[in-house]
């Protein structure tokens, strides 16, 4: 555990609970509601539940043939969702350890999973299809095929409706109602990842061409931010729906989204520079509720910022001894941080 040298003195806000493995590269992260349990995805299949206060494996879930993708704890519920290469969407009841469920997702591969804050439906993307389910594992909707690989999707804070991000548009469904979309916001490019803002008002997408693309949904008005050095994966929006922090590159670019009436184009963002130069960030991650931000790199570190210290904005960091920091997730009460790394490593820290 590397100590800095913060405020002029011997002090870190990232502190080791606990460290465990995986057989592989850790590619997704989840707690469960209640924060006391974590359960952790390799990319070659293995799902591992930990007691996220000790660290010992609870539960070893077989996961996905060819590979894992992402794992979703259902809110206020008991299961854990799981898509994976072999086009199955899994859905394992965590008290058990047992699998509830084996859906087919409806592409060659699945690669995405996202619950609805009610946990009452869970929505999958495969290839270009997106299929909305209960919580049962009943088939509520099949979405229309979209132009291009569902790269990323999201419920719409505070709505039953579904945001899809695709080659050359982000599409909104009420998959509860319709199969035709509610809005469809037109875009000539690659969009790779996309994030609500907590409010509900803005989504932005990350970009192949490393751009970044804000949409004030309601107006239907758009702006971008340009000059990453690469393609931008990693989005975080802060609690108040104001900042929205960035990677494309080694450095995390925060923008603010009241810098003018106009929103953040044509303004500078608050610019975080501690990861290696020659690395990329892997994972953002903001709280739920706080005011701390998470990021990790290919540099194998994890940094914690307090983006408005006024003394600093650096206030904790780690290193993984092996392999990048892949992946982010605070727990459900914002008072611990997890982390995987590309070689196996999770690690869970008391924050703040």
């Amino acid at each position: 555990m590397p100590r800095l040298n913060l405020f002029g003195k011997s002090e870190n806000k990232l502190r080791p609970a606990w460290q465990a493995s995986v057989p592989d590269h850790t590619n997704s992260l989840a707690w469960s509601p209640d924060g006391k349990f974590l359960a952790a995805a390799a990319v070659s299949g293995p799902v591992t539940v930990f007691d996220a206060a000790t660290g010992k494996p609870v539960h070893q879930l077989k996961g996905h043939g060819f590979g894992t993708a992402a794992v979703a704890w259902q809110p206020g519920g008991t299961l854990l969702a799981s898509v994976g290469q072999d086009n199955k969407v899994r859905l394992w009841d965590t008290l058990s350890g047992q699998e509830a469920k084996a859906l087919e997702a409806g592409g060659s591969w699945a690669e995405k999973a996202v619950w609805h804050p009610s946990g009452q439906w869970l929505a999958t993307a495969a290839a270009k299809k997106v299929r909305v389910w209960t919580a049962a594992g009943e088939l509520v909707r099949e979405l229309p095929p979209q132009a291009g690989t569902v790269m990323d999707l999201a419920w719409r804070p505070g709505t039953n409706h579904l945001t899809l991000l695709a080659y050359g548009a982000a599409a909104t469904y009420d998959p509860l109602a319709s199969a035709e979309p509610v809005k469809l916001l037109a875009w000539k490019g690659s969009p790779l990842a996309l994030a609500w803002s907590p409010d509900g008002r803005i989504f932005a997408h990350g970009n192949q061409d490393s751009t970044v693309h804000f949409w004030y949904y309601d107006e239907a008005h758009d702006l971008q931010m340009w000059g990453y050095r690469t393609k931008v994966r990693e989005l975080a929006w802060d609690h108040t729906s104001r900042y929205l922090a960035t990677g494309g590159g080694p450095v995390v670019c925060i923008w603010d989204t009241k810098a003018s009436p106009k929103g953040p184009e044509g303004s500078k963002p608050q610019m975080l520079d501690a990861h290696d130069p020659e690395s990329s960030l892997t994972a953002l991650a903001y709280q739920a509720r706080g005011f701390l931000l998470a990021s990790a790199s290919t540099d194998g570190q994890v940094v914690l910022w307090q983006p408005t210290n006024a003394r600093g904005p650096q206030v904790g960091a780690f290193k993984f001894p092996e392999g990048e920091a892949s992946v982010l997730a605070w727990s459900p009460d914002d008072k611990s941080l997890a982390a995987g790394s590309g070689a196996g490593g999770v690690a869970v820290f008391r924050a703040g």
